[in-house]
């Protein structure tokens, strides 16, 4: 794992083109069950400035909008990001971006969270390293890194597990680990800049 290229952003597109719902986010229990647990692991904090990375079509996004004053949600398909926005229409909090995270990033803000779910294995070591520089950058004091991943068999450049490892081992400041647990198919982490 590691030495395949990061997933390119026509491969999403055509994905979110060929099918109404890739990989069920609305429909599956599995995607239901997760969101549960990433919006649970955030305890009730709200936060005043949160950033979702690769939010589909918004499914997740309409949950985090009632924890962010404000929030950032990109996604390298239009199909995808037009959906979302018609899901999160009622958040006027919300706002959607097109952007190739981490090569695309936001750099006038700091976030006091941010989300990965789903997206870290789809890049290769030098887009991880990207993400854990931005991250440095552009997580704010006390801010809150939520990382959810497939840990199970893959074909993407790296699994959830190493996604996961090489992003911690590449974040140029300490974190707290508040929260590292495993389920049958998925972790969770949850780190918050001290």
């Amino acid at each position: 794992m590691g030495d395949k290229p990061s997933l390119p952003a026509d491969y999403f597109e055509n994905m979110f083109q060929g099918t109404d719902d890739p990989w069920d986010l609305a429909t599956s229990p599995y995607e239901q069950a997760k969101y549960a647990d990433t919006i649970k692991a955030l305890a009730g904090r709200s936060y005043r400035h949160g950033f979702e990375i690769g939010c589909a079509k918004g499914v997740l996004t309409l949950q985090l909008a009632q924890h962010c004053s404000r929030l950032l949600a990109i996604d390298v398909s239009e199909t995808a990001l037009a959906a979302a926005r018609e899901r999160c229409a009622e958040f006027q909090s919300v706002s959607f971006s097109r952007m190739a995270f981490p090569r695309e990033a936001p750099s006038h803000t700091q976030f006091d969270l941010v989300v990965l779910s789903e997206v870290a294995y789809y890049w290769d070591d030098a887009d991880l390293t990207r993400a854990a520089h931005w991250l440095t950058d552009q997580v704010s004091t006390g801010g809150d890194v939520l990382l959810v991943h497939w840990i199970g068999e893959t074909d993407y450049p790296q699994s959830g597990d190493d996604a996961i490892t090489k992003l911690g081992d590449a974040i140029r400041l300490p974190m707290d680990v508040l929260c590292a647990e495993r389920r049958e198919k998925y972790r969770l982490d949850l780190w918050r800049r001290p």
